[in-house]
């Protein structure tokens, strides 16, 4: 969460949009079961969740 502080809002929302790919291609591998770490979608769920929550305490 300390990064997320020290990053502008541009760098922000791009990292946002990679970390909710990451997540969209966790999904799909996890229903072709091609995925075997499960715990790296709830990871990459918690860190979308501190960018957006960073993004809006900024506002």
């Amino acid at each position: 969460m300390t990064k997320n502080k020290e990053k502008n809002n541009k760098d922000l929302i791009k990292t946002l949009n990679e970390k909710r790919e990451v997540l969209r291609k966790f999904r799909f591998g996890i229903s072709g079961s091609k995925t075997r770490d499960v715990k790296e979608g709830k990871n990459t769920r918690k860190e979308v969740a501190q960018i957006l929550t960073e993004l809006n305490s900024r506002k």
